[in-house]
């Protein structure tokens, strides 16, 4: 059978405050196109399928329109859907008498810890064939918050022993379900130890001071495990079954040259036969201009000179500008709007950053009773020369001290 593993969607998520909609709906677009023309028997979505824990009505509607549509072309098609740690794990689950309707199993939290075994049932979906026959088992685990662990003794690092021991009890459970012939996947929706992390756009995700779990958690039997929650997609230790397929849309401009992905899974019997990649087509493109940081002047004539084709404005590119300063520019984003003048693009960033020559020995570091003796001026003062390595020029000192004086109206606080 053929599963397709794809996580991250954040749905309802904006970009630099750009509404992301139209990018969203144009991957689940392209989705269900590769779901038909795969015959895919099953969907694992690995978590993080909204941008946080609180979707708007869009959102939820761009979820559910999509999870219709992929039954109604792949007739047969398996969903199952797990919450990460954007999720809210009750209001992704609420729904889920409804959601079975459509094949579509909705695991939100782990369940009481009274009975695991029972909390555990409710974790193992069976995967279904074109024909209609179980061929496979998913251990459906969300992301796990202490709350949902079982104790383990003694345990150096409790939260990953508990992990450790969900999976190893998920697995068993399995096992006992399992005929021969069929396989065990599993989903994760966690932060692996030597996963590679991408800058800027991932949550981090610390518990008991570790923020990444040994890959030993899951049991070398289960043949494929379909992780979430790093962006950039990446096999783990380099094996092809235990794998992050990434987000399918770029979350930060440290994603410029990212090959974002969808994974197709093929099963054989009770192991992976194959595994392929699939790239997302990128429906918005990321600039960086420049590609390095460079002066204002040459900075505003490579931006004059951008020669873009005419788009729709939700396709639109978003523009990342890399500027170097020798010193202020309070006027740099009215400067840089006007070179964009009338081009089809959405400023989303301005980077700044300082050049600078031999600095002055630092200043000693101040203690708490020290800074708040500082005046404002004096803390202005160090502030400036410790940004550009000079003392801050009397029209800049003037200005702030006329700041300082300027009354407050009654009420703007």
């Amino acid at each position: 059978m053929r599963l397709l593993h794809t996580s991250d969607w954040h749905l309802g998520q904006s970009f630099h405050q750009f509404d992301r909609r139209a990018e969203h709906q144009a991957f689940l677009d392209w989705l269900l196109g590769v779901l038909e023309a795969e015959a895919v028997d099953a969907l694992l979505i690995a978590g993080d399928v909204f941008d946080n824990s609180n979707p708007s009505a869009q959102a939820q509607a761009q979820l559910y329109r999509f999870l219709a549509e992929a039954r109604r072309r792949v007739p047969h098609l398996g969903i199952v859907m797990t919450a990460g740690n954007h999720d809210s794990p009750g209001r992704l689950e609420a729904p889920a008498p409804l959601l079975s309707v459509f094949d579509a199993s909705v695991i939100g939290h782990v369940g009481r810890q009274g009975d695991l075994d029972a909390a555990l049932g409710r974790l193992l979906v069976p995967l279904k064939d074109a024909a209609g026959r179980e061929a496979a088992w998913c251990i459906a685990m969300p992301f796990l918050r202490p709350d949902d662990l079982p104790r383990v003794e003694g345990a150096d690092d409790p939260y990953a022993a508990g992990v450790a021991a969900l999976y190893r009890r998920a697995f068993e459970l399995a096992a006992e379900r399992c005929q021969p012939g069929q396989a065990i996947v599993a989903i994760g929706h966690c932060h692996l130890a030597g996963g590679q992390v991408s800058e800027d756009s991932e949550r981090r995700i610390v518990i008991g001071g570790a923020e990444a779990l040994p890959a030993g958690i899951f049991d070398p039997r289960i043949a494929y495990v379909a992780l979430g929650h790093l962006h950039r997609a990446q096999k783990i230790g380099g094996d092809p079954t235990r794998r992050y397929c990434g987000s399918p849309l770029p979350m930060s401009f440290s994603e410029v040259g990212y090959r974002h992905q969808v994974v197709l899974v093929e099963l054989a019997g009770e192991g992976v036969a194959e595994t392929r990649e699939i790239p997302v087509p990128r429906s918005v493109d990321l600039l960086q201009v420049p590609a390095r940081p460079a002066p204002v002047d040459e900075a505003l004539a490579a931006l004059a000179a951008l020669d873009l084709p005419p788009l729709p404005e939700e396709r639109w590119p978003y523009l990342h500008v890399r500027v170097q300063l020798e010193g202020p520019e309070p006027g740099l984003r009215a400067r840089i709007e006007e070179a964009l003048a009338g081009k089809p693009v959405r400023l989303a960033r301005i980077e700044t950053t300082t050049l600078r020559g031999a600095l002055p020995d630092a200043a000693p570091a101040l203690s708490l009773d020290e800074l708040n003796a500082l005046k404002p001026e004096a803390f202005f003062l160090r502030l400036y020369q410790q940004r550009f390595g000079s003392d801050a020029p009397p029209e800049l000192m003037a200005a702030f001290g006329e700041l300082l004086d300027t009354p407050v109206a009654e009420g703007a606080a």
